[in-house]
């Protein structure tokens, strides 16, 4: 491991643009706050979609249903309503 000269507890400042600046104005710090939050919230990623479960497994299938009768009827019984 090399040695170093310099002191645990010191850091280096390093110099930075600033991300925003107020260009007009004289905003307050809670103003300021909510601009850098709604500004960090659509830098954020979506969500991923939530997967949709099939009609087949639906667990409102387990419930008995009166079937309807006459042409079609065993047909939609167990189609998706």
């Amino acid at each position: 491991m090399a040695e170093t000269n310099q002191d645990p507890g010191s850091v280096e400042p390093v110099e930075t643009t600033p991300l925003l600046r107020v260009v007009k104005g004289n905003p307050t710090t809670e103003e300021l706050a909510a601009l850098v939050t709604v500004l960090a919230s659509l830098a954020l990623p979506e969500a991923p979609a939530t997967r949709r479960t099939s009609d087949w497994s639906a667990p409102r299938g387990l419930h008995r249903v009166v079937h309807p009768h006459g042409a079609g009827g065993w047909r939609s019984s167990r189609l998706p309503r």
